[in-house]
């Protein structure tokens, strides 16, 4: 399976879409047209989320650990330890040939310049540009392209889901999760520029889970943001029973979830080489020495 090495540099295949949570305490309240839990079906429930959380705890408190090294860099020993710990954690602790020390300096670098400083954060515009001359050179749909104004959309999104929606459940505590990666401006969202693992993870997601860009372009058509319909809603919650604010977007209207099938279709063309070429160009524009 082909993932962009731009991502691929620290973050793989997403685990999030791997196993579903079992069903929260919440979801044994039955509403007016659900059936009644029995005793019995209570217990199975129960015990399958105490299974769960066994499993899923080493994994959750590593999350915790590194979502605390992201939200206290003050140095760049700061910023190596925050960046080796996500690549170990993404590659199973074991070594990865394209995990190699000079290219996680030069993250750790950007890291540490974006986190402690707000005029060194990673440009908006310089993703967008990265992203469009990727999906323009894997000959992905015109669709795929995105403007500046739906990666700050996304972005509020991603921040507000983890900050405010995800990582306060038990379950949901996980390395896809940590809302201290985001660059926030002093107003609380995020800002106009990235840091390091930020990018990366912001890619990544528009690579594999293209659904949510078309969120994002439907939200900045209506003129709305994430952060502001939850700030809404904890100022007039819905009352019980009604339904719950959603971030998605257009997914069933689409042909594809994924860019993954045009860059596949790019390797096979022209080879794997010219393909490892397209994005160590594109990494070095991301990350550009100093």
């Amino acid at each position: 399976m082909i993932v962009i090495p731009l991502v691929a540099v620290l973050l793989l295949g997403a685990p999030q879409q791997a196993d579903p949570a079992p069903p929260g305490p919440s979801q044994l309240q039955a509403g007016p047209s659900e059936p009644q839990w029995t005793p019995e079906q209570r217990e199975q429930i129960r015990q399958k989320q105490e299974q769960f959380r066994r499993q899923h705890e080493p994994m959750r408190q590593r999350a915790i650990h590194i979502n605390e090294l992201a939200g206290n860099i003050h140095s760049e020993a700061d910023a190596r330890a925050y960046v080796d710990a996500v690549a170990e954690e993404l590659t199973g602790h074991r070594h990865m040939s394209w995990t190699t020390r000079s290219i996680r300096h030069r993250v750790a670098h950007a890291e540490y310049q974006a986190a402690t400083d707000s005029s060194q954060q990673i440009p908006e515009e310089r993703i967008v540009d990265v992203w469009n001359e990727y999906v323009r050179e894997v000959d992905a749909p015109a669709e795929t392209l995105v403007t500046v104004a739906e990666l700050h959309n996304l972005r509020d999104a991603m921040y507000t889901s983890a900050s405010k929606l995800v990582w306060k459940p038990e379950f949901g505590q996980s390395i896809w999760t940590m809302p201290n990666i985001y660059a926030l401006g002093a107003d609380g969202k995020v800002a106009s520029g990235c840091r390091a693992l930020e990018a990366l993870k912001i890619i990544h997601d528009m690579h594999d889970l293209f659904g949510n860009v078309r969120g994002a372009r439907e939200r900045v058509q209506k003129g709305v943001l994430v952060s502001d319909l939850i700030k809404k809603r904890e100022e007039n919650p819905a009352p019980a029973g009604k339904a719950v604010l959603t971030v998605g977007g257009l997914h069933a209207s689409s042909a594809f979830n994924s860019v993954e099938p045009f860059a596949y279709r790019y390797q096979q063309a022209h080879g794997e080489r010219a393909y490892q070429q397209l994005l160590r160009r594109l990494f070095g524009e991301l990350f550009p020495a100093d």
